[in-house]
């Protein structure tokens, strides 16, 4: 199995909706690839920050001083370099 392969098998691999036959041939790209094994690893250490990460309510200053923030920038960005 090549690092290509792997990639497009990753999804159904965390999933675990492969067949048993290229779950065993990824168990053994990963075995020895280590680029593979990061990707897959980092990949599943993400999902499961997110998947456990709870709401955090922002205090309703802080809400507002960020959406104002976020619309400046954005605005500042549609109109462009100005010139001197």
């Amino acid at each position: 199995m090549t690092c290509s392969e792997f990639l497009k098998e990753l999804t159904d691999y965390l999933d675990d909706s492969l067949d048993e036959r290229t779950r065993v041939e990824l168990e053994d790209h990963l075995a020895w690839c280590h680029d593979c094994f990061v990707v897959c690893d980092t990949t599943k250490k993400t999902i499961e920050i997110y998947r456990d990460s709870q709401l955090y309510e922002l205090p309703d200053d802080l809400r507002t001083r960020l959406r104002t923030a976020i619309v400046e920038k954005c605005q500042a960005r549609k109109a462009g370099p100005q010139k001197a």
